[in-house]
């Protein structure tokens, strides 16, 4: 079987989307696709981090030589960068005649369908692989504040969701917000994996007998980083002497002001740039996760997944996805803020029996979310396209 997944970000980059594009492809790969990636004109090329991928990497003209942008969020250069990117997947459609555009994001998925739409003949099925909302994401960026741009880009995502064969998303709560809008059986929950063989490595040694919470992920307001500094901030007023927090990712600006502002140098240490390959050892330095993303982009939260492959606990806000993953691995906050993830750390320095007994159970579900069962999900929805023909 032979596949083109459109990829409109930067490829491979440090960061959630190009993890799942990543993970997703090479595991599919493993299981016989032919995966080729139409992509940015950013990124490190997959046979530089796995040599014995034939995986194809496809990328736009660097017409725009001086866009060096990584980081997730909107920017209108965007807009030439993807319509560089329909010419390069109409091109690599062309030569490489593939049955199955797996397309990623609400700009993939329009252009995988412009594209499909040019080789009419060939009937091309389309997958749309939707990782969040649109206009929640761009609104949580600082973009969209309500008026007439706010509406016509609400009516753009409700066309976009309807334009896929089939439809799979990485959350419950987006699956559901489609099928309000898209009432169709050919839509499908495909939750984020994780590659359990990476975690094979020893943790760190311990030099005190501080707790530490960990987060690791991007510093940006939609993955709750403001909820979490808060939260700190909120227990570092206690005066608690066994404690500390690691915070690792990007990019560090996003949180060093914040940080200094309000003297939590000495509780925190902050691991920045943090390289995907390198996650497994750092979530393996904490002894409690925190993930302090809401529900409110629609989007699943990987990062879970690996902190339970390091057999930790997770603090984390009560949403259907998470209770998916963690079942009673987690600690469950209702309040969707800073007072509650605070309360949640609090729960575990006063019963550290918990951290090894959860975390125990982390180690044991992990099992069930490996991306090979991903992989195995999406093939079926292949073959189910290709049977419907």
């Amino acid at each position: 079987m032979k596949i083109v997944m459109v990829a409109p970000v930067p490829f491979f980059v440090d960061r959630g989307t190009p993890m799942r594009i990543l993970e997703e492809s090479l595991a599919l790969e493993r299981r016989g696709v032919e995966v080729n990636i139409v992509t940015y004109h950013l990124g490190r090329n997959i046979n530089e981090i796995n040599t014995e991928s034939k995986i194809g990497i496809y990328r736009v003209a660097r017409l725009l030589f001086w866009y060096t942008k990584k980081e997730a969020g909107a920017d209108w250069q965007k807009i030439i960068l993807d319509i560089l990117l329909i010419w390069k997947t109409a091109k690599i459609v062309f030569l490489k005649k593939p049955e199955i555009i797996h397309a990623h994001l609400h700009e993939g998925v329009l252009i995988g369908w412009i594209v499909k739409k040019i080789f009419f003949w060939r009937d091309i099925k389309l997958v749309s692989d939707f990782h969040g909302e649109l206009v929640s994401e761009m609104e949580s960026h600082g973009y969209l504040q309500g008026g007439i741009i706010r509406s016509v880009f609400d009516f753009l995502e409700k066309f976009i969701f309807g334009l896929g064969d089939f439809t799979i998303t990485s959350s419950g709560e987006l699956k559901e917000r489609i099928h309000r809008i898209k009432n169709s059986g050919n839509l499908e929950v495909v939750l984020d994996g994780v590659n359990l063989i990476k975690y094979n490595v020893e943790p760190p040694e311990k030099k005190n007998e501080k707790i530490s919470f960990i987060y690791s992920g991007a510093f940006v307001t939609n993955k709750g980083i403001d909820i979490l500094l808060e939260a700190i901030n909120i227990i570092s007023k206690k005066n608690i002497k066994n404690i500390n927090f690691i915070l690792a990712g990007g990019p560090i600006e996003n949180i060093k002001n914040y940080i200094e502002k309000n003297q939590l140098n000495d509780i925190v240490k902050i691991i920045s740039p943090l390289n995907y390959f390198d996650l497994p050892r750092v979530n393996k330095m904490g002894d409690v996760a925190i993930d302090p993303k809401t529900s409110a982009v629609g989007q699943a939260s990987g990062k879970i997944l690996q902190y339970m492959a390091a057999g930790l606990p997770v603090i984390c806000f009560d949403r259907e996805n998470n209770r998916k993953y963690l079942g009673e691995a987690g600690y469950y906050v209702s309040e969707f803020n800073a007072n509650g993830i605070a309360t949640g750390i609090l729960y575990f320095l006063d019963n550290r029996e918990k951290i090894k007994s959860m975390g125990e159970i982390s180690k044991n579900v992990i099992n069930g979310f490996t991306w090979d069962i991903s992989a195995e999900k999406i093939i079926s929805i292949y073959q189910k396209l290709k049977t419907n023909e």
